[in-house]
């Protein structure tokens, strides 16, 4: 007995680790249970003549605890699922016990609970094979019921507001689909919409809101579900979309599965923030879980992002002393009984990550998630959704491909690699097609837009919108053997471009082989690379994009005050050669924003013309995805 309490004791106390400033998200043990000593509402059986069904029909009415018929409440409609019928709640979701419990310690308004079949046919029992398609067609039909029958009723037999403000919907796996259908299919009837683990019966997110700037007036939109159902992709969807487009809502991810102790859960919290002023502000601050990480490796569920976009870490370590996140600051982990160590990170910004573990003061890659080559060594890399990333979402559109080109290099006089990608329909295409080169910045590879910069999808999904034109883009490593930012490095991989990759790329592939036809970007490390050869060589790009980056003071002056005496000789030809000279950058949080607004003061001075564009975000790779799928547009 002694080690099963310990056991259980070591459970718990992993759970609050991991969980740590979201535990308070979830229902108090003993939430569910009766106490005799505190004041009961009541619970009846209603019949009402239903005109959708054609018979006569019955609901269960829970009224609060000191109900008076001299005044009036607001209305809550708690839908059943598949298998269920208006005594599944009372049942096995004892929503008298927790509404009670509730009232008791004054968290809850005064209600109205009605707890109807909502399965609106004559034979409405959940008997027989409940997935007969007549039997499944009803819980549709119920809408019909419930807006012109039974809700019509309840307002004739008892002391209710009529209005949307006093109306919520909320319901179980099928119940759950069902109140997202008729909640907001119709939101003039319901300002107040809960979806708990809601069913494959969920409409798709764009019939479910055709006009997703209506669903803004909703006073609560509650999307809910345990983390371990097999039904989430319904729910995730529905979040997604409504992330998409701003809409405010709670997504609420708890443990469990699909079942009463997560639907329990789910009627408690979402019970408490029912007719009563909320600040939507903090809607994404509810859930006690999040999504496992889009870049976590096979089924492990953590790194999890929460909806506030701060990411719970969790790895098994039991010999280690320390552990730590290397996250856009360190986090100390905390060690359970186990072996695990937990940590929940502050609000991270959205897009892609670096990050290390750090075992005993050595940084090491997580074993749980993806890993990429960067910061000068393959690391950690975390997603965190983004709601204005679908420009790079992987999309039913015509996809082009990543080609890897090997090739030995006589100017470096070693083996290299690049990477080509290709847009849809090349290989059936006769036609020669523009090129983009595009460089990585420094500690990373010709993996790098690739990888971490999506290139591939932007550039699909830009196509497909008819934004940009059909290109190739060829992402080579720009990293010269032994050598930095120096000009003699700058100067090699200029030989290496001119000499080596794009003769190799044009007489490889179907490239349009003149200046007309080819642009060159780059961040960071990459951006001086592009100063250097596409700005001296006009002739041969006709649109440079700088992003991130800019001679660096202290380091390049020498070296940027010759380019700069270069484009003062040669503006004309400059600005005369060049379609676009774009420059962009992120904020001033970029490391290399200085840097780059003395170099603009000096182009101003000189002549040259350029454009310049601020994305805020650093120095990071959501600001480059951005960087690249504006420039691409501006280009051929």
């Amino acid at each position: 007995m002694k080690k099963l309490t310990l056991t259980v004791l070591s459970v718990c106390f992993s759970y609050m680790l991991i969980h740590a400033q979201n535990y308070e998200n979830l229902a108090p043990e003993g939430f569910d249970q009766y106490q005799a000593d505190i004041s009961h509402g009541d619970i009846d059986t209603i019949t009402y003549e239903s005109k959708t069904v054609g018979n006569t029909r019955r609901a269960l009415v829970y009224t609060p605890p000191g109900y008076s018929k001299k005044k009036k409440y607001p209305v809550l409609y708690l839908l059943h699922g598949i298998g269920g019928d208006e005594w599944e709640w009372y049942k096995n979701g004892t929503p008298q016990i927790i509404l009670d419990n509730l009232y008791a310690e004054g968290k809850l308004e005064p209600m109205i609970v009605i707890l109807p079949n909502g399965r609106a046919m004559k034979d409405d029992r959940a008997v027989g094979n409940i997935f007969d398609s007549l039997k499944v067609q009803a819980f549709s039909t119920f809408e019909k019921d419930l807006l012109n029958d039974l809700n019509p009723y309840v307002q004739k037999n008892y002391k209710v507001y009529k209005d949307r403000e006093h109306r919520a919907v909320a319901g179980l796996s099928m119940g759950g689909g069902q109140s997202l259908n008729f909640g907001l299919g119709n939101i003039d009837q319901f300002a107040w919409v809960g979806g708990f683990s809601s069913a494959p019966n969920t409409k798709a997110p764009s019939e479910l809101l055709p006009e997703p700037e209506k669903a803004k007036s909703l006073n609560l939109l509650w999307v809910s579900c345990g983390d371990a159902d097999g039904l989430m992709p319904f729910s995730k969807r529905t979040s997604d979309y409504l992330n998409k487009h701003k809409v405010p809502h709670i997504f609420y991810i708890e443990p469990g599965g699909h079942d009463f102790k997560v639907w329990k859960n789910d009627l408690y919290k979402f019970s408490q923030l029912l007719f009563k002023p909320l600040d939507k502000s903090k809607f994404n601050q509810y859930s006690v879980l999040g999504m496992p990480a889009e870049t976590n490796i096979g089924s492990n569920a953590y790194p999890q992002v929460l909806p506030d976009h701060r990411v719970i870490f969790r790895t098994k370590a039991p010999d280690a002393q320390q552990v730590q996140v290397d996250l856009s600051g360190k986090y100390d982990m905390i060690k359970d009984e186990e072996g695990f160590w937990s940590v929940t990170t502050d609000s991270i910004g959205p897009g892609f990550h670096y990050y290390s573990l750090l075992i005993d003061g050595v940084a090491v890659a997580d074993p749980a998630s993806e890993t990429f080559y960067g910061m000068g060594r393959m690391a950690s890399g975390i997603e965190v959704p983004f709601a204005g990333g679908d420009y790079y979402a992987l999309k039913d559109v015509p996809h082009g491909e990543i080609r890897r080109k090997k090739y030995f290099s006589p100017v470096t006089r070693s083996w290299r690699e690049m990477y080509v990608y290709t847009p849809p329909g090349y290989d059936e295409s006769e036609e020669d097609y523009p090129v983009l080169y595009i460089l990585h910045g420094g500690g990373e590879d010709e993996r790098g837009w690739v990888m971490q910069g999506k290139t591939d999808l932007i550039l699909d999904n830009l196509i497909a919108e008819g934004k940009a034109k059909p290109m190739l883009v060829v992402m080579p490593d720009a990293n010269m053997p032994g050598r930095g930012f120096d000009e003699a490095a700058l100067k090699q991989f200029e030989a290496e471009l001119k000499q080596v990759i794009v003769p190799l790329v044009e007489e490889e592939f179907r490239a349009v082989p003149d200046a007309e036809g080819r642009a060159m970007a780059g961040l960071s490390m990459g951006g001086i690379h592009t100063l250097y050869s596409g700005v001296q060589n006009t002739d041969f790009f006709s649109s440079p994009g700088v992003f991130s980056s800019g001679w660096i003071q202290g380091m390049q002056e020498e070296l940027a005050n010759s380019q700069y005496e270069f484009m003062k000789e040669n503006s004309d030809q400059i600005n005369g050669n060049l379609k676009n000279f774009w420059v962009a950058m992120g904020g001033q949080d970029d490391i290399a924003y200085d840097n780059c607004q003395m170099m603009m003061k000096e182009f101003d001075q000189i002549g040259i013309q350029y454009k310049y564009y601020e994305y805020p975000g650093g120095h990071t790779w959501p600001v480059w995805r951005d960087n690249l799928y504006r420039f691409v547009q501006l280009l051929f």
